[in-house]
């Protein structure tokens, strides 16, 4: 894992940390049920970021005979549990407390606190979304915000600022919550507030969640690096074809590469030889993150065989 996902993730758990204990003394004095929501939000984001940092860590661990390609796919595993706490607890909580709020109203006391806190919270999470925006932007490579999410293979650098984007709108509801029950003297927006609150986090868990299953489950490399793995053994004068090319990420930082390739039948053994040990270092010099490369021996005409016997079964 790079030493930029590390500081995105510390930046945003010490800052979590420090607004969810903020929240929760500012919601205990106020009553505010957005006030409350928005100290869960932040407590839950901080867990979060601790479960990104322990997948940060287990994902290091070097590869052994159980798990041969190491235990790059941890970073995944530890990225979808925090799109679950996400959905289960932030926005569970925050949609329940609302609800209970805008049915049993309860007066909001001292507002003057929860505009302090809340303004006080924008600044330190815009400080953090600054942080995770700037570091998301050096990998994106131009693309959209959200296609290279799509696309992106460290989930470290888009679940943070993803969480963080969610938090910064779930602070602007919460204080136009409070305004609008000061205003009016109804006491129900702040409970109106909240739901929406959860309504933000669970619609940005549900998206975590369905980018991370793909990692989880297994992606392929970006269509890019495959498109030059192809070309570099097409270029080689010894492969009359490349049958097939399929890539998979172990890791972040961790791509699988198996080949099945007709070599020229005028080949002797040590010739085949050279030519696969080229081609293998060849392909590893496309991208850094390409460590393993297997490599399949089969004529065109039995690979084609093989695949329609696959697809009959």
């Amino acid at each position: 894992m790079s030493a930029s996902a590390g500081k995105v993730v510390i930046a945003a758990l010490a800052g979590n940390f420090l607004i969810a204990m903020t929240k929760f003394t500012a919601a205990s004095i106020t009553g505010s049920s957005a006030m409350l929501s928005e100290g869960v939000h932040s407590l839950v984001d901080t867990g979060n970021q601790g479960l990104l940092l322990l997948g940060m860590n287990r994902a290091k661990r070097p590869a052994s005979p159980g798990f041969p390609f190491g235990h790059g796919k941890e970073i995944y595993f530890w990225s979808f549990m925090v799109a679950v706490l996400l959905f289960g607890f932030g926005a569970g909580i925050s949609i329940w407390e609302g609800v209970k709020h805008v049915m049993h109203p309860v007066e909001m006391v001292k507002p003057t606190i929860a505009y302090i806190v809340l303004g006080a919270s924008i600044v330190f999470e815009g400080i953090s979304f600054t942080v995770a925006l700037r570091e998301f932007n050096k990998v994106r490579n131009g693309l959209g915000y959200f296609e290279a999410a799509s696309r992106g293979k460290d989930p470290t650098f888009f679940v943070v600022l993803f969480e963080d984007g969610a938090a910064m709108i779930g602070l602007i509801v919460a204080l136009l919550g409070v305004f609008l029950a000061q205003v009016t003297g109804s006491p129900i927006w702040d409970g109106i507030a909240s739901i929406i609150i959860g309504l933000v986090l669970a619609a940005v868990a549900i998206w975590l969640a369905r980018e991370t299953k793909g990692l989880l489950i297994g992606e392929s490399a970006d269509e890019i690096v495959s498109d030059r793995i192809r070309d570099c053994a097409a270029a080689q004068p010894g492969i009359d074809n490349v049958n097939e090319i399929a890539t998979l990420h172990m890791g972040p930082n961790f791509i699988v590469v198996n080949m099945s390739l007709d070599f020229a039948e005028r080949l002797n053994s040590t010739e085949l030889e050279a030519l696969v040990s080229t081609l293998s270092e060849e392909i590893k010099a496309i991208d850094r993150s390409i460590k393993r490369v297997f490599i399949e021996a089969k004529s065109s005409a039995s690979h084609t065989l093989a695949n329609s016997d696959l697809a009959s079964d």
